[in-house]
């Protein structure tokens, strides 16, 4: 009996990406599931209150953590005509990765125009395999936002800080 061994052509594993987010790919948030509230705050008061439209959300999960991006697309009369988008640059986790730190610029739709510098920070709710739920705010300065990017709001709503609440569930788009 003549024993003949065949070569086996195995396949590599899947390479993980961040433990602390989804498996690599792109998650996307329905705007039924993708929260996001406007705050302008003189002082200790809040001047205006209202909910934005949040028309793309979109978490990219990749095997290296510096390919990995969080980017939404705003919109919405609370923003009077206005479209904001933030895109982040790096996303880093916190507290034992119960949170997350997404650095970014918070821009206009006038792409000619520098966006400003700010950092998200997000709570995760809960994660899983092929879905992340996150709660989370931005904190900005009113004037220089205005100054760096030409946003800005009604004159009759005087402010010196804007807050950016946002809850999002990402889950995996079909490829």
């Amino acid at each position: 009996m003549n024993t003949q061994t065949l070569p086996t052509h195995a396949l590599p594993p899947p390479v993980p990406g961040p433990s602390w987010l989804p498996h690599p790919g792109t998650y996307g948030a329905a705007g039924d599931r993708c929260i996001v509230e406007l705050t302008t705050l003189l002082g200790p008061l809040p001047t205006l209150r209202r909910r934005v439209t949040a028309d793309g959300a979109t978490l990219t999960v990749a095997p290296s953590l510096d390919d990995c991006a969080l980017s939404l697309k705003l919109t919405g009369t609370a923003l009077e005509g206005e479209e904001l988008t933030f895109v982040s640059t790096a996303i880093e986790p916190c507290a034992n990765d119960a949170r997350l730190r997404v650095s970014g610029e918070l821009a206009t739709g006038d792409t000619t125009v520098p966006g400003f510098p700010g950092t998200l920070a997000l709570r995760v709710v809960e994660r899983t395999d092929t879905s992340l739920l996150v709660l989370g705010t931005i904190r900005l300065r009113y004037r220089p936002l205005r100054r760096t990017t030409g946003f800005a709001l009604s004159r009759i709503r005087p402010a010196d800080r804007l807050r950016l609440l946002i809850a999002a569930e990402f889950t995996c788009r079909p490829a």
